[in-house]
């Protein structure tokens, strides 16, 4: 992956962002204190294209309010992301709260609401594990990758393969 531009993220972003180099993460703090921070590892679930797993993380695991500066932040990274790759993002929510249908909910609002996304195709699905939770997966490309169709389709077959249970 291309680093992403401190500086164009800056200027549109209403909190500041900053690079945590040890690591490659995005971090930003929100008038409540929350930190965020913001990563993009490689990943290898799609074999038709270069993916990373999009994460969020709250740091400092505080509460954190209902703040639109939060989602104008994130969207620019991921806006910066797309600026400089032609990747896609997958991005899986965690469970370990159980607020993974939440997130997922956010996170398709946060993306419908982008003033860009006609740019993009965002596919999203549920998947049970095997202790009956749902787990939320959501697959983010640019309309313009020449893979388009191709990922599209190794995302759909690699749901499907997970949603069912292997027979013995």
């Amino acid at each position: 992956m291309h680093s992403l531009n401190l500086k164009r993220i800056n200027e549109k972003a209403p909190y500041l962002v900053t690079l945590n180099e040890n690591d490659e993460t995005y971090t930003f703090v929100t008038e409540s204190g929350v930190e965020y921070s913001i990563g993009f590892m490689p990943d290898d679930l799609l074999q038709s294209d270069e993916s990373y797993e999009f994460v969020i993380a709250n740091l400092n695991d505080k509460k954190s309010p209902r703040d639109k500066k939060v989602k104008d932040t994130v969207v620019t990274i991921v806006e910066e992301f797309f600026n400089s790759n032609s990747a896609t993002i997958l991005y899986l929510c965690s469970t370990s709260d159980g607020k993974q249908l939440t997130r997922g909910r956010l996170f398709k609002n946060w993306f419908d609401s982008y003033e860009y996304s006609n740019r993009f195709t965002m596919v999203t699905s549920t998947l049970v594990d095997e202790y009956g939770i749902d787990n939320i997966a959501a697959l983010i490309i640019r309309n313009d990758n020449p893979k388009l169709g191709k990922i599209l389709a190794e995302f759909g077959e690699t749901i499907e393969m997970f949603s069912h249970k292997p027979t013995l």
